[in-house]
């Protein structure tokens, strides 16, 4: 019984790893796709460091209804990182805000405006915690993480 044990964590194992090695970033594209086209929130990257939640908040408005708008900070001295997360009530409204304002201006900065797309795990200084980001090869943040 316990040899068959030990074969079973050997299978899944090498089972998870597979998958896992198959889940390459060069081979999401159909999964970020599909992903995408349900997600709601936006990634907000090249942000001012004045730029506080509710000045982000009134820029993003006009495109829908907000049900959240961040900057992410510095945890240690409270400063801003330069990036944000917007999140609406529909897709349609996240893609209506990036076709507007993607490389717009906003408080003297071009901002990025993206889809935001789930971190993968492992990665990062924190441990490997889930967030978002703006893509699976943007490594210098942009976690949805305190």
């Amino acid at each position: 019984m316990a040899f068959l044990s030990k074969v079973g964590k050997v299978f899944r194992k090498s089972s998870a790893s597979m998958i896992r090695s198959d889940l390459q970033p060069s081979k999401l594209s159909i999964f970020q796709s599909i992903r995408l086209m349900s997600s709601s929130k936006v990634f907000v990257g090249g942000l001012s460091y004045g730029t506080d939640d509710q000045s982000l908040r009134e820029a993003f408005d006009k495109y829908g209804e907000v049900v959240e708008a961040r900057v992410i900070t510095d945890r240690d001295t409270g400063r801003s990182r330069g990036f944000g997360f917007v999140t609406f009530t529909a897709n349609e409204e996240a893609s209506s805000a990036i076709q507007a304002l993607d490389g717009q201006d906003l408080h003297g900065r071009n901002i990025r405006v993206n889809f935001a797309t789930e971190r993968s795990r492992g990665g990062g200084y924190d441990g490997g915690s889930s967030g978002y980001n703006r893509s699976s090869s943007y490594q210098g943040g942009g976690g949805y993480n305190d």
